[in-house]
């Protein structure tokens, strides 16, 4: 993660390689590219319809028609594919990020839901998208297949890209929506991965009771040994930063060892065939409880704005490559003498993917709110349409895996590939840009947003007495107030400490935290500082606006 992008594109191989000039000319192309995804997405923010993604998405496909006609419909884009390189240098950035800016309370209060939807329910969709296209598919001359094949296609279309949905809900205004689409984001893209690795270690041909066990025996090692192998990272990379406190002598030593550190822990993961992106998501965490207090002020800045802007870019360029891609003549031609096999294709998988989202989001809600005491916790009925909404969107993850499965270094040999690929390319161009396109409407018009008639400052009082009041109470039994930001007088905070019982699992954590994992590690309220460091004179005054960024 920490090596630049420019690297990563001189390793994707280039298309035409006539000059010695090619390389620079297309990383050129695509920084300019990047640049003009950057403005008109800043010139569209308050568009109704557009979203970020979907403007990248729509460049990149304007960028292809313009290379395909220069090129005389021989190519449309001017870098080839590679899988590896999306793995190895784009993804990291956008799941260690998503784990470091997390509001790890909402997370972890909502921990089983999320697992839930991202666990569980990606196993069903896998389940359903498996079985339906196994059946379908043998009716249609889509060509040779095997098992393991609808088994790829299974882990292929359960990962599911919550980008967009993302970039319209608000953390602040809807706290529990926006965790579960973002937990579940995450969770997902982790245990399709995990799916898909475990498919390729097993030959699933001839499924029996002893390769179900093993499958999922090694399943929940996967899952298991990469989510303790982050937090080792995040821990060691704390440890090392509170001893030595590099930021005495230069502040670019902790910046540089905090962005290496979390690179290394995806690494070692791959390099021990574990699940990188939930190894370094888990790092991300770890790292913005304990690490992050342990630098300076201004690593602190440094660090978490170097985080979003990789992650930012890391995923305009892979939505810019999506649209571009999409048009690849060589592709496409393997299917052009059938078009409706791969229309029909793309239409089965379309629909499987609606019926394997809607098979597990609406069920495993209400298992969810049995679970919950109170009526304000549950997931209501539009919320849980947003959850399921969010999920139906395809990306780069989907297209990813597709390539490493159905493909050859970029290149498509069989005609039954080809139509995989293909079909995974329109899915994902469809859900991006139709199911894109209609979020920002839809989310309006199931959430309306509420305007408060109290000032900013009135609303951050009071946010800030409900968080002070959340260490104390348990089961989200905390004051409520009314759509327009009254307090509504059933209960006061005395009379429900006084009700409730404190020994939550919150309460013994913290205990735990303070007593023994802070002193070690360090975090907040365990700040270092050397004498006559640029830290003496700030750390009272940060504590207090660090807890809002990481809590």
């Amino acid at each position: 993660m920490g090596f630049p992008l420019v690297s990563a594109l001189m390793r994707l191989g280039v298309k035409s390689t006539t000059t010695d000039e090619a390389p620079i000319n297309s990383i050129t192309l695509f920084v300019v590219l990047l640049c003009f995804c950057i403005v008109i997405g800043h010139l569209l923010e308050k568009s109704r319809w557009m979203t970020e993604s979907v403007t990248a998405l729509l460049i990149g496909l304007c960028t292809g028609i313009v290379i395909l006609l220069n090129t005389e419909w021989k190519s449309s884009h001017v870098l080839v594919f590679n899988e590896d390189i999306f793995f190895i240098y784009l993804l990291p950035p956008i799941i260690f990020n998503a784990g470091f800016q997390v509001k790890k309370k909402r997370f972890f209060q909502n921990f089983m839901t999320i697992m839930l939807l991202g666990a569980v329910g990606s196993f069903i969709s896998f389940v359903i998208i498996w079985l339906g296209s196994l059946q379908l598919f043998k009716k249609m001359d889509i060509g040779f297949l095997e098992m393991n094949d609808y088994l790829a296609l299974g882990a292929i279309f359960s990962a599911t890209d919550t980008v967009c949905t993302l970039q319209v809900l608000n953390q602040d205004e809807t706290p529990l929506l926006y965790s579960l689409v973002f937990g579940e984001g995450v969770v997902n893209d982790a245990t399709s991965v995990v799916l898909f690795n475990a498919i390729q270690r097993f030959d699933l041909s001839h499924i029996n009771s002893t390769i179900v066990m093993e499958f999922i025996g090694n399943f929940l090692y996967l899952f298991l040994t990469s989510t303790l192998l982050g937090i080792a990272v995040g821990l060691l990379s704390a440890y090392i930063i509170k001893k030595l406190y590099l930021g005495r002598h230069s502040t670019d030593r902790e910046v540089a060892l905090m962005i290496l550190m979390a690179y290394l822990s995806y690494m070692v993961a791959e390099l021990f065939d574990l699940s990188g992106i939930l190894t370094v998501f888990f790092c991300g965490i770890v790292m913005s409880h304990y690490t992050w207090h342990n630098v300076t002020e201004s690593s602190r800045v440094t660090t978490k704005h170097a985080f979003a802007t990789l992650s930012f870019v890391s995923e305009i360029f892979i939505f810019l490559y999506v649209g571009m891609d999409a048009l690849d003549i060589e592709k496409w031609k393997f299917v052009s003498e059938s078009p409706g096999t791969s229309i029909g294709v793309s239409s089965i998988l379309l629909g499987l993917v609606l019926i394997g989202r809607a098979a597990f989001v609406f069920p495993l809600c209400f298992v969810s709110n049995l679970t919950r005491k109170h009526q304000i916790d549950k997931i209501g009925f539009k919320q849980q349409v947003t959850v399921w909404w969010a999920g139906l969107m395809r990306g780069a993850v989907s297209v990813a895996l597709a390539y490493n499965w159905f493909t050859m270094s970029g290149h498509t040999q069989r005609r039954g590939n080809a139509v995989m690929i293909t079909s995974t390319i329109t899915v994902v161009l469809f859900t991006n840009v139709v199911c894109g396109l209609l979020t920002k409407p839809l989310v309006r018009w199931l959430l309306p947003q509420h305007k408060h008639s109290g000032s900013i400052m009135s609303s951050e009082l009071l946010s800030s007495e409900v968080s002070l009041a959340m260490p104390l109470l348990t089961s989200g039994d905390y004051p409520k107030w009314d759509m327009a930001g009254d307090r509504i007088p059933r209960r006061t905070i005395l009379r429900m400490l006084l009700m409730t019982p404190v020994r939550s699992v919150h309460y013994y954590w913290r205990m735990f935290d303070d007593s023994f994992m802070r002193p070690v590690f360090g975090g907040r309220g365990f700040v270092p500082f050397a004498p006559g460091s640029l830290n003496e004179d700030i750390v009272h005054q940060s504590v207090l606006g660090e807890q809002q960024m990481v809590e």
